[in-house]
């Protein structure tokens, strides 16, 4: 069996995340192979933000994962199910996400839906991105860090929007309100996965990144 490359890395304290490939991932996708899942402790909550579960030898994540339970999973955008299923099995976590998803892909779970302006527990906040694709992403206001599926991506390590028909119309307008939130972290699910505040301003004056979600 073909060993499945994994990292693991901190971002701030109680923000963590790992990547790992992703099992559809095949040559010609307009997204790199290696994508990312996100931990969070907030307000006495653990929470698992779009994960994907580590292959079985990942033992330094699944220790992480277990001397600490996850109390939540959180999923941020219809394409993003991945595995919350084994992740609500094996913690017992409560669920959330979006109130639709792909025919081909729904969750047996029975998730808590949310939408802009949600408050979860642990205070973790759903925000409004603007570009139609039905993704909330998360502001986590004790790392001061926001998480995004796929509003942005890092091809190259460069963060950049990315594309949509209504980019000037709606998504720059939407991602700069954010702005106003004193954050000081980006995390993304493709491509580099942490970001700084600089940069989030600095993909806000660049061309969006023409792949399509």
């Amino acid at each position: 069996m073909r060993a499945v490359a994994y990292e693991l890395r901190d971002v701030a304290p109680g923000l963590w995340l790992w990547r790992v490939e992703h099992p559809d991932w095949k040559p010609g996708l307009e997204w790199e192979p290696m994508v990312t899942s996100t931990c969070v402790e907030s307000g006495g909550e653990v929470a698992l933000l779009d994960p994907l579960a580590p292959p079985d030898d990942a033992a330094d994540v699944w220790a992480r994962l277990d001397a600490r339970p996850p109390t939540l999973v959180v999923v941020l955008k219809p394409d993003h199910v991945r595995d919350v299923d084994l992740f609500v099995r094996r913690y017992g976590a409560r669920a959330f996400g979006p109130y639709l998803f792909w025919r081909g892909d729904i969750p047996e779970t029975d998730l808590e839906g949310i939408e802009p302006g949600s408050e979860l527990p642990g205070g973790l906040v759903a925000l409004y991105d603007g570009r139609g694709r039905n993704e909330t992403p998360l502001w986590l206001p004790e790392q001061r860090a926001l998480v995004f599926a796929d509003a942005l991506t890092a091809p190259g390590g460069e963060l950049l929007i990315w594309s949509t028909p209504w980019h000037e119309e709606r998504a720059l307008p939407a991602l700069r309100a954010l702005l106003e939130l004193p954050f000081e972290h980006v995390i993304v699910a493709h491509g580099e996965p942490v970001h700084d505040r600089a940069a989030y301003e600095r993909a806000l004056e660049l061309p969006p990144w023409p792949g399509q979600t």
